[in-house]
């Protein structure tokens, strides 16, 4: 049985094979940069044509379950299809990228890490943040906010605050990113 880890290096590792660009995000990426916690998937974000999608979904072969069909309809809409690995029941949700300034630029600021000796592209600390609290927007998620919280703490020192601010007046999400900074600022103050 698969790791949850193992199995988000093997997707990566075949989207890469496919040559679909990709960056993780959601929980797996907030855990990288502030607070590790739980999570029941992987977000995955990608960029891909139609072709490289088909030749992903042949190299997952019979260790995954994909519905075809989901897939190519995520990407004529720009939604969202998810992977299950048969070995260890583990989901990926796989985010077709926006087609909106945003959401270019979060792709252009991924940036590489490596785990376990490979290669994996994550959102940028700050384009986690935004993207969690554009997803609250409407929304009263306490694993959200205290996702983007733990990130703003744990890197508070090397935050883009110009490019943090100029983004969450694009996305309408400026109070709650003041309100997030406040609290971060004031925590990171008390443990430094």
């Amino acid at each position: 049985m698969s790791t949850q880890q193992e199995f988000l290096l093997r997707l990566t590792r075949l989207l890469g094979e496919a040559g679909i660009p990709y960056m993780t995000t959601g929980s797996t990426s907030s855990s990288i940069h502030g607070r590790p916690r739980a999570t029941q998937d992987v977000d995955i974000v990608i960029d891909s044509t139609h072709d490289q999608l088909d030749s992903f979904i042949t190299l997952l072969g019979q260790d995954y379950y994909v519905s075809r069909d989901a897939a190519s309809e995520a990407l004529r809409r720009r939604g969202m299809f998810n992977v299950i690995g048969l070995d260890g029941g583990w989901k990926a949700d796989l985010i077709i990228r926006r087609d909106r300034p945003f959401s270019h630029e979060e792709f252009r600021r991924r940036h590489r890490i490596e785990v376990m000796g490979q290669a994996l592209w994550i959102a940028a600390s700050e384009d986690i943040i935004l993207s969690k609290l554009e997803w609250m927007k409407g929304r009263d998620s306490d694993i959200q906010y205290s996702d983007a919280l733990g990130i703003a703490i744990a890197q508070w020192g090397n935050l883009d605050m110009a490019y943090l601010k100029k983004w969450a007046v694009e996305l309408g999400v400026e109070e709650p990113l003041a309100h997030l900074l406040d609290e971060a600022r004031t925590t990171a103050d008390e443990v430094g």
